[in-house]
């Protein structure tokens, strides 16, 4: 007997509202074990899959891939067959439903982001309100090695909803609730916007012999404003559907109109906050960096840094974070609502990476404990994960202070916008040869800039200088880290 079960696209614990099916794992008519991937997600974050809580049938997709749903929505309907395989995945026995296990595809089964688990999956109770979204943007560029000229745990499952067997995709249940429908008081306006308003709404009301129409002219029904009698959408809404829509005033031939969403969406709500909510000052520092490139090419043969890119930003993150250590209150946070200015006691490294879904700041945790060698893999782990577009949820909260790399594309320096909740953002220009006044001559040097951006709520003028001074000086002579 059939007993289907619905998964709900689940709230991830990181403040979001909805996210985008960016593709199915699975097709009608597939049999999923527990925890085998569903679907791929991205979030305002990161791209994550997600597991099957269930283990049966996939008898319905209820959104198509490059649909935004909203966090608690149903988006697909697995027939559980009534039997012992109906566990949600708390309940499955050890082998099969324990998160970060390896199943016969040979794919590890978590929500991308927080790493395998050896522990079962627990359910929590729906949160009652939605939450805000998360801030996790910060300026500009994707970090390359070189300059030369050449949280909390997400949930294997999500509630779930039992409804009554249907035949044909659901089409009974439809029809019964286009009937019902039709017998309440004609409202078009109201009943168009419960079917079609709320990405987790109920379904468009229409008939099948409309769905199937709209399907071949690949029409989606929860955009189409129904005008039959109780919102139901005709034949007529859907060719209405197929008109090109009207030219925006002033829009010119050949542009092109990209929707704002995803990671785009949040890091501009992110940056427009940031500008707004914290009082930004930026210093410049030009700094002859000779001395430093000239120890980079002595360090990269040496065999503990062997099998990572010894590159100019390595010297400036160190450099950064031994000034941190002389200035703990530039690792700070402005805390409003407890009024409290929060001195981080780690330095959680941000370097902001431009990604093909846009701009994430991933940061390596605790990064003032790490050796120069383990700092180096630890950035050369995090580009590349970057540039793969695999960057962990996990690995972008938390971050105290940030860099961007602006110098990877040849530019001077720049402006940064702090990312939201630090109180420093240092921007690395390029190292170019240029005239410098070496020993009384003007000689050729490895010259850069670098500037600071900073809270002046929590950082005065006098700190943010002292401290742009101090990673100034370590790049111009490596040796006086000897006396920090």
């Amino acid at each position: 007997m059939a007993e289907l079960r619905q998964f709900k696209l689940p709230d991830v614990g990181e403040g979001l509202t909805e996210g985008e099916i960016l593709s199915w794992l699975v097709a009608v008519g597939d049999s999923v074990t527990v925890n085998q991937p569903l679907c791929e997600v991205e979030t305002a974050k990161a791209a994550v899959e997600l597991p099957s809580p269930f283990a049966g049938t996939v008898t319905e997709l209820l959104f198509d891939a490059g649909t935004t749903v909203d966090v608690g929505a149903p988006i697909i309907t697995i027939d559980v067959g009534g039997g012992s395989d109906a566990a949600p995945a708390e309940d499955a026995p050890t082998g099969s439903g324990l998160i970060g296990e390896t199943n016969a595809n040979g794919r590890t089964a978590v929500l991308v982001g927080y790493g395998p688990r050896s522990t079962e999956a627990k359910r929590r109770p729906r949160r009652g309100q939605p939450v805000a979204a998360a801030q996790v943007t910060a300026p500009q560029v994707l970090p390359e090695a070189d300059h030369s000229p050449a949280h909390t745990p997400l949930l294997a499952t999500a509630p779930d909803a039992r409804v009554k067997p249907v035949r044909h995709g659901g089409l009974e249940a439809a029809r019964a609730a286009e009937a019902a429908a039709a017998r309440r008081p004609a409202d078009p306006a109201a009943s168009a916007s419960s079917a079609t308003a709320g990405r987790g709404a109920l379904r468009p009301l229409a008939k099948p012999p409309v769905r199937k129409y709209a399907k071949e002219l690949g029409i989606d029904l929860t955009t189409v404003r129904g005008t039959g009698e109780g919102g139901v959408i005709t034949r007529a809404d859907v060719d209405a559907a197929l008109a090109p829509p009207a030219e925006p005033q002033g829009a010119a031939a050949g542009d092109t109109r990209i929707p704002i969403k995803g990671v785009r969406k949040h890091t501009a709500a992110a940056m427009v906050a940031s500008a707004f909510t914290a009082p930004h000052v930026t210093e410049f520092l030009t700094v002859d960096v000779t001395r430093t490139m000239k120890l980079r090419e002595r360090l990269a043969t040496r065999p503990e840094l062997a099998g990572v890119k010894v590159s100019p930003l390595l010297f400036v993150a160190k450099a950064l974070l031994l000034a941190a250590e002389r200035h703990p209150m530039v690792n700070s946070s402005w805390d409003e609502a407890a009024q409290e200015i929060v001195v981080h006691g780690a330095v959680n490294l941000g370097i902001a990476a431009a990604t093909p879904r846009g701009l994430i700041v991933p940061n390596v945790k605790d990064a003032g404990r790490l050796s120069l060698a383990e700092l180096a893999g630890a950035l050369t782990e995090l580009t590349e994960t970057a540039r793969a577009g695999k960057t962990q949820p996990q690995d972008m909260t938390g971050g105290t202070i940030t860099i961007t790399n602006v110098g990877v594309f040849g530019v001077d320096t720049g402006t940064p916008i702090l990312n939201p909740g630090e109180s420093a953002i240092l921007a690395f220009g390029a190292v170019r040869a240029m005239p410098w006044v070496h020993k009384g001559k003007v000689v050729p040097r490895q010259v850069t800039t670098l500037a600071l951006s900073f809270d002046h709520r929590i950082v005065d003028g006098e700190l943010g200088s002292r401290f742009l001074a101090d990673v100034g000086a370590l790049l111009h002579d490596p040796g006086t880290a000897l006396a920090f």
